[in-house]
């Protein structure tokens, strides 16, 4: 199993933030020590990281496991279920299959204000356009969520997101899942050597503002695969043949966030809960991507 720089002794602080001893909180039955998620330096400077061969095949396999526990969250989400119990489920697999989830304790060490992340997913329902942190509210028939995965495998990230209905929605709330859905396929239309970034958010928000939706502004997809979050920024808005071209052996996410009403948002509190100004509802999915010498392969597909 991987193993982290330190490990969370029995009667330490719950590394969540709540004020108990671990062993009353997330400390599993039956486990002793649990690894502590590590703090890794950003990478210096802005460039693009084009990923080798080796680098690839890891942030592969990361990226399957990342889908293994989207498929489990699949099977199991429904009325009733908490995204604190989702989030749990994807805490113990991920141990289980000897990864990391990288949401955990996120922004530890890096000298922001908020606190760092405390849980292993972010779920965001209904109005939450994304960094949602799981609670013990039971989703409901109506509901919309997106549930966001990513694995740290042996030091290699996958990153993905899908958005779950919860019973029977109206017909514009579903329709608003699936141009979502849609705009991140027209997205990875547009990946391969030689186009722009900014081809992929041109059709991005031509097909969703066509469908009488904006797309959010303020959250973009990123590079992944060494690092949680790399260079370059995603943008899913903007002009064809601009922005930075892409090359073989990149690897980004693409994760277009799109809103019923305004694109504009606000951070909660808790410096981290992303939601729509208007209280409209907000859709998001995401996948990460290689981009090969022809084209694209969608690593968490």
């Amino acid at each position: 199993m991987k193993t982290a720089a330190n490990t969370i002794p029995r009667n330490a602080p719950c590394w969540c933030g709540s004020g108990k001893k671990y062993k009353k909180c997330h400390m599993e039955k039956g486990q002793k020590q649990v690894p502590l998620p590590e703090t890794k330096p950003k990478p210096k400077g802005r460039q693009v990281i084009i990923k080798t061969e080796k680098q690839i095949e890891g942030i592969r396999k990361s990226s399957q496991l990342t889908k293994i526990l989207l498929d489990m969250v699949e099977e199991r989400i429904g009325e009733g279920v908490t995204t604190n119990e989702i989030d749990g489920w994807v805490y113990r697999e991920t141990l289980a299959n000897g990864a990391i989830p990288a949401p955990l304790n996120y922004g530890h060490g890096q000298g922001r204000r908020r606190m760092p992340f405390p849980k292993s997913v972010c779920s965001s329902p209904n109005n939450v356009i994304c960094h949602g942190i799981p609670n013990n509210q039971a989703l409901q028939s109506g509901d919309i969520v997106n549930i966001d995965v990513t694995c740290d495998l042996d030091g290699y990230f996958g990153d993905a997101s899908r958005m779950f209905i919860i019973g029977d929605v109206p017909d514009r709330t579903r329709e608003l899942v699936e141009v979502t859905r849609e705009c991140l396929e027209l997205g990875i239309e547009q990946v391969c050597p030689s186009n722009t970034l900014g081809d992929i958010g041109h059709v991005i928000q031509q097909h969703a503002e066509k469908h009488g939706f904006s797309v959010v502004r303020d959250f973009a997809g990123h590079g992944v695969g060494v690092e949680f979050h790399e260079p370059p920024q995603v943008l899913h808005y903007g002009q064809p043949g601009t922005g930075v071209t892409i090359q073989e052996n990149m690897i980004f996410t693409i994760e277009p966030m799109i809103n019923m009403g305004s694109y504009e948002c606000r951070v909660l509190g808790d410096g981290w809960t992303a939601v729509t100004v208007d209280g409209e509802l907000s859709a998001q999915w995401e996948h990460t991507l290689l981009v090969t010498e022809s084209g694209v392969e969608v690593l968490t597909a």
